[in-house]
């Protein structure tokens, strides 16, 4: 998995964890980090994405099949 796949994963987790803690203590902050999470996961996915598809048009061969 690439270094900033792996990042934003680490960032995703701490941020539902946040959302968790604030959301427990009846803080509405809760909402940035929720949202801060959705972004990260979207970024993780990215770069997951991206090193696979860059590792198959290297390769010339399907990483499926």
């Amino acid at each position: 998995m690439p270094r900033l796949a792996l990042y934003a994963l680490a960032v995703c987790v701490l941020a539902v964890a946040a959302a968790v803690v604030s959301f427990v203590q009846g803080n509405l902050l809760g909402i940035v980090w929720v949202l801060l999470a959705g972004l990260s996961s979207n970024m993780c996915w990215y770069y997951f994405r991206r090193n696979r598809q860059d590792r198959t048009d290297r390769t010339g061969k399907s990483v499926t099949g």
